[in-house]
């Protein structure tokens, strides 16, 4: 189905590396949208990779074309994901963009949201409402009970896996810069009254097994610890609740398992520093 000619356009940038698996997943929940307001163009940036995930990606080509969208599939010899981004964004037409990872998945009216809140001249961020994807290991399933529950999450508008700018927000930063968090990055560049998260969910999936969670969850740290070194100024914009001792002793009281687990990786990621990679997971 055509939204016709002259709807405004929306571009959706996914940085994809050997994920042959998801990609599939991921642009049949975009073919899935309820969106009749934009035409959507997305761009698939596929760096260095070794499987299929290019000829997957090509497979959904002509559903998009018979929406009236685009599926461009980029070629990236180089592999990161901030070069992909980068790549990516050189071909987009500008306006509202949405930057969305491989394996996550959207609920059908996220889309149509997240242009409904941008589509304005006023510098804004805009994302969904994340919901951890039931996890296959025991160990994973107590960290995400922790971790969902933390004030970092329950105070919305948390962009991991997805966050959208409007074209006045986009020009916040020129080239995205080459650094680990991408998505903190971006969500720093605006204040808290800048940020808004739509009802609508979108299905983020948490990495499996301990050994997976701490080295994740070490590069994490290393990633806001590098922002707060090369941009001590964005940090203003934060804006979180922080996680106090009463905060701290209410989650062990309600959650006592998922609080030994959250506990464990939190202790075990600063027994070694975290590389540059980027690192998945799976």
């Amino acid at each position: 189905m055509s939204t016709g000619q002259g709807a405004p356009k929306l571009d959706l940038i996914i940085a994809a590396r050997n994920e042959e698996s998801y990609i599939g997943g991921c642009l049949q929940s975009l073919l899935d949208q309820d969106a009749k307001s934009f035409t959507l163009q997305v761009f698939v940036a596929v760096n260095a990779s070794t499987d299929k995930t290019t000829e997957v990606a090509l497979t959904y080509k002509e559903k998009f074309q018979a929406r009236g969208w685009a599926l461009n599939v980029l070629d990236v010899p180089v592999a990161g994901k901030v070069n992909a981004l980068n790549a990516a964004d050189q071909v987009s037409s500008g306006g509202i963009r949405v930057y969305l990872d491989a394996d996550v998945r959207l609920k059908a009216e996220l889309l149509r949201q997240l242009h409904a809140a941008l589509d304005t001249d006023v510098p804004l961020y805009a994302t969904g409402t994340l919901q951890v994807a039931p996890a296959q290991s025991w160990v994973t399933r107590q960290y995400a009970s922790l971790w969902t529950q933390l004030p970092f999450v329950k105070g919305g508008a948390v962009g991991a896996g997805l966050f959208a700018v409007n074209s006045a927000g986009r020009a916040r930063w020129a080239e995205f810069p080459n650094i680990i968090s991408d998505d903190t990055f971006v969500r720093l560049c605006f204040r808290p009254d800048e940020r808004i998260e739509v009802p609508a969910c979108y299905i983020w999936p948490m990495i499996e097994g301990l050994r997976n969670l701490i080295r994740v969850r070490r590069r994490q740290d290393a990633g806001v610890e590098e922002i707060a070194q090369n941009y001590p100024d964005m940090l203003k914009n934060e804006g979180k609740a922080t996680l106090g001792k009463g905060e701290l002793l209410r989650l062990l009281l309600k959650n006592p398992v998922g609080f030994c687990v959250y506990a464990v990786v939190h202790v075990a990621v600063r027994l070694r520093p975290a590389s540059k990679e980027w690192t998945r997971g799976r």
